[in-house]
């Protein structure tokens, strides 16, 4: 009898270790176990998105406002089209707000960094399905080098 109350006890923490392990590896990855409806679709183009992927945090100042919900090629001038899931409770940015592709952490996990605009008379705000005109591209860390190495002004 006690053997076996040993054994649901060492079963129960095998399972909820397990659980801890899980919800951790999610919270590490920057991801979530549910996704929310509530959210528009901006589009922004970028010359080089380096190693951007779907899901990764959209933000601003640091604070996480959306995620990068697909990547697709413009099918005219082939140029990456990222499209970014925004929560809706963040709707009022102005249509000059620019976004940039940003690194962060020490394993250089990319980004895209939200500048909200300027807000004056006559500025309408972003809604969904709107293109984000102001872009900046990733920086590419062997093309920095290229050019610190052989002196290229590309």
């Amino acid at each position: 009898m006690k053997s076996r109350k040993a054994e649901l006890l060492v079963g129960l923490f095998v399972v909820l270790t397990i659980a801890a392990g899980l919800i951790l590896a999610l919270k590490v990855a920057n991801q979530s176990i549910s996704s929310s409806a509530d959210t528009y679709t901006l589009y922004a183009k970028f010359d080089n998105i380096g190693g951007l992927k779907a899901r990764s945090a959209v933000k601003v100042g640091g604070v996480t406002v959306g995620r990068v919900d697909s990547i697709t090629l413009d099918n005219e001038d082939f140029t990456p089209i990222v499209a970014m899931s925004i929560s809706k409770e963040f709707q009022k940015f102005p249509e000059t707000s620019s976004v940039a592709i940003l690194t962060s952490g020490l394993l250089g996990e990319q980004y895209i960094g939200f500048q909200p605009g300027f807000a004056i008379d006559g500025i309408e705000n972003l809604v969904d399905g709107n293109y984000i005109q102001d872009t900046k591209s990733a920086l590419v860390l062997e093309d920095l080098i290229g050019q610190f190495l052989f002196g290229n002004n590309d």
